[in-house]
């Protein structure tokens, strides 16, 4: 009797369960992950850069309202392509909000972009060019990890409590966009000791 519950209890699939990220809670993640301290996600040179440089702040995400299952994020940029000239910068640059939408996916347990559009309210050579790269910018490197937050919630010690528990396995299978949150649909294993 006893082998023949082991051969079912191993036989019953993982189920799926569904954890809910808030955009408060995104925004928060994504600046933990993806900005420097200053509050900015430079996507080209660096802080010491003077007239080569280009970054994001301040983003805001949320679901884009007719749109099922995009997501939207609302940002400032600021960058400058120019050469230094006896200590001033030659070339172009601009500081401008802007819109990013794209369709968060579920890509090697990571939430990846797809599907991505970035618009402007203001148009120029310059903010063309930069839209642009920013929409294959986000495409292709733009990854945001939610396992080790997930380790941390699930592993947090509960107080008064005589067990321990320990995230062994953990997967990232689907995301979908509500008005609210993403939902993450994710598989993963919490072994209680």
């Amino acid at each position: 009797m006893r082998i023949f519950l082991l051969v079912l209890l191993c036989a019953v699939p993982t189920l799926a369960a569904d954890l809910e990220l808030r955009y408060a809670a995104l925004e928060r993640l994504v600046a933990q992950q993806l900005f420097t301290q200053d509050g900015r996600r430079y996507v080209k040179g660096t802080p010491k850069a003077k007239c080569d440089y280009a970054y994001l702040e301040a983003p805001h995400f949320s679901a884009v309202d007719k749109a099922e299952g995009r997501l939207q994020i609302n940002a400032k940029f600021s960058g400058r392509s120019s050469l230094d000239v006896f200590g001033r910068c030659m070339g172009l640059g601009d500081s401008f909000d802007l819109t990013i939408q794209a369709s968060p996916v579920a890509r090697k347990g990571v939430i990846a972009m797809d599907n991505v559009q970035v618009t402007t309210v203001k148009d120029s050579y310059y903010i063309r060019r930069v839209r642009q790269a920013l929409a294959q910018s986000f495409s292709k490197g733009f990854k945001i990890d939610v396992r080790d937050q997930a380790k941390a919630l699930l592993e947090q010690p509960r107080p008064n409590s005589a067990y321990q528990q320990e995230l062994n396995e953990f997967d990232l299978s689907d995301v979908r966009v509500t008005p609210d949150a993403l939902v993450l649909v994710v598989e993963f294993k919490l072994v209680v000791k």
